[in-house]
């Protein structure tokens, strides 16, 4: 089976080994040939195939251009190599999904539409973040009768929003999108002393909250609970985050970037908890990789968060304001038998978001979704 993919993925054709080429490595395995649609490079192009299979067109358009360019290079790899299935990864102003469509009609062959999560959605920051949910919507109800289905990451938020838009729910597929290398992401084999108690891992961003984080320590200082705290990331607000951290008093330790996965995964036995205070989330990734280890998590109900931490075995649910977040993180940080009991909850949660598992099951997926077989493939040692 040959696969189409339309990615926003830019950084494997500059040389830069990120999530999407990670996951190529298991993910190819399932296929005889992946070709992948990808923006225009912000610099020089310095690889075009990896794994032997994996072939990568970048555009050589603009992102209003892209619609046209996605139907007309789909057109000509379609015909070359005879793909069954289109599987388009929409954000934004959906120009992939859009091309994806077009090029679904022209030629026949299915798309699947791919939506991790949908900007302002639960929650809008501001005027930009209201006007990308209405636009989702608007893609939604478009793309409702063109695309086979639409693939979603959480079993929860995202499907209650599409069938609230319109989607009927036999088009919704749920499959994984957190594969973790169990292998790097694991618990100390012997307990750690805490360095951090309160670990943030993003980019530094309005929608992921980390200045909600800095006034929840601010509140369980004010209640007799400092902490100490370490954030990893770097993004636009590094500096006023800074301030603020500092204008509240707060032992902050800054990481604007880690070398290793490994080096991440130390930080993270070194905590006591990890969190996430995002608005809106697919994943997101960082939680699972701290569960993988051990540590457990206090996140805003975003993406598969409210999935794996609504039983509260793992960590807890915190409120959007920095009150209830506040309230959530203390009820972790306060009894150190509960918290060791669902750090080992979570390492044991994490388990079924294992690398390779994981990404069979969601290329397992769309060989269904072509009228393939699934295969059993044996794990490469």
């Amino acid at each position: 089976m040959n696969l189409l993919m339309v990615s926003g993925d830019r950084q494997v054709v500059l040389g830069e080994r990120g999530p999407f080429h990670s996951m190529q490595r298991e993910f190819s395995r399932y296929f005889e040939q992946i070709d992948v649609l990808c923006p225009k490079p912000t610099g020089p192009v310095t690889i075009r195939s990896i794994h032997d299979n994996v072939h990568f067109h970048p555009a050589d358009c603009g992102r209003l251009a892209m619609p046209r360019w996605i139907a007309r290079r789909g057109a000509e790899l379609i015909e070359e190599h005879g793909h069954t299935l289109i599987v388009s990864h929409d954000y934004g102003f959906f120009y992939n999904g859009l091309g994806s469509a077009q090029l679904s009609r022209t030629t026949g062959v299915p798309y699947l539409s791919e939506i991790h999560h949908v900007p302002g959605y639960p929650v809008a920051i501001g005027l930009r973040e209201r006007f990308d949910r209405w636009v989702a919507r608007a893609y939604l109800r478009w793309a409702r009768h063109r695309a086979i289905g639409f693939r979603v990451v959480n079993q929860q938020q995202m499907p209650r929003l599409m069938t609230g838009w319109g989607v009927a729910p036999e088009k919704i597929f749920i499959l994984p999108s957190l594969y973790i290398d169990l292998e790097v992401f694991r618990p100390a084999p012997s307990p750690v002393e805490a360095v951090y108690d309160v670990c943030f891992v993003g980019r530094l961003v309005e929608n992921k909250g980390a200045d909600r984080i800095l006034e929840s320590l601010r509140v369980l200082a004010s209640q007799g609970m400092p902490t100490r705290s370490v954030f990893v990331g770097k993004g636009p607000l590094a500096d006023k985050l800074q301030r603020q951290a500092q204008a509240h008093g707060l032992d902050v330790t800054w990481i604007p970037w880690v070398d290793t996965p490994s080096d991440l995964a130390e930080i993270y036995r070194q905590s006591r908890v990890c969190v996430c205070a995002s608005t809106c989330e697919g994943g997101p990734r960082f939680t699972v990789e701290a569960m993988a280890c051990g540590t457990p998590v206090v996140s805003t109900p975003v993406g598969v968060m409210g999935d794996l931490l609504a039983d509260g075995r793992a960590g807890r649910l915190g409120g959007f304001e920095p009150w209830g977040f506040a309230r959530s993180l203390e009820e972790v940080l306060r009894d150190e038998s509960i918290r060791v009991e669902m750090g080992r909850n979570a390492a044991e949660i994490a388990r079924q978001h294992e690398y390779a598992t994981a990404i069979g099951v969601y290329a397992n997926g769309l060989r269904l979704m072509a009228g393939e077989a699934p295969l059993e493939l044996e794990p490469v040692s």
